[in-house]
């Protein structure tokens, strides 16, 4: 049984990468539901691991059980993901209309990041969702530090071309 001290230290692991892994799990698996489930499956774990065994690498291990909980569930499925209603996991509030534009452009750029490929999208949520480093993105998804990389550059390289395309649209059409 958890001593006083772990179950605190347990509590805090919660409060700091429930949020985070909610969206990564949503990402992974287009559904709220289920990554509600094995957010909570990651936690449990948590639970029942050997704290000295994973505090000194507490985000990249919850990030690993997590997606290796959400690629289970996906194939017992027979799906992955590759967009999400990320607001609708987030929980967002009604905003201002002065906030209109930055949602949409938050969405768009949620839509173009959903359209890359499976590894380039994973790595740019993890380093910029989740604020995980290429070394904790590379032990989360089995690369290399250099491959990581590798992808997160040409995701960005793709991701700018196709927001600039969009802005260039929107000028064209006078929007």
């Amino acid at each position: 049984m958890p001593t006083a001290e772990d179950q605190s230290w347990i509590r805090d692991a919660i409060a700091r990468y429930e949020g985070p892994l909610l969206r990564y799990a949503a990402g992974l698996t287009r559904d709220r539901e289920r990554a509600r489930d094995v957010v909570q499956d990651t936690f449990m774990r948590l639970c029942r691991a050997e704290r000295a065994a994973v505090e000194r690498r507490l985000a990249p291990w919850l990030y690993t059980v997590c997606r290796n909980r959400a690629i289970d569930v996906c194939r017992k499925e027979g799906r992955m993901g590759s967009t999400t209603d990320e607001a609708a996991v987030i929980g967002h509030e009604a905003e201002p209309a002065a906030a209109v534009e930055a949602r949409e452009t938050h969405s768009r750029a949620l839509d173009l990041i959903g359209r890359l490929p499976d590894k380039q999208r994973e790595v740019i949520r993890l380093k910029f969702q989740s604020g995980l480093t290429y070394a904790q993105i590379a032990e989360v998804t089995s690369l290399s530090v250099s491959h990581v990389g590798v992808l997160i550059h040409h995701g960005m390289k793709t991701l700018r071309g196709r927001m600039g395309a969009l802005a260039s649209d929107a000028r064209g059409t006078g929007s």
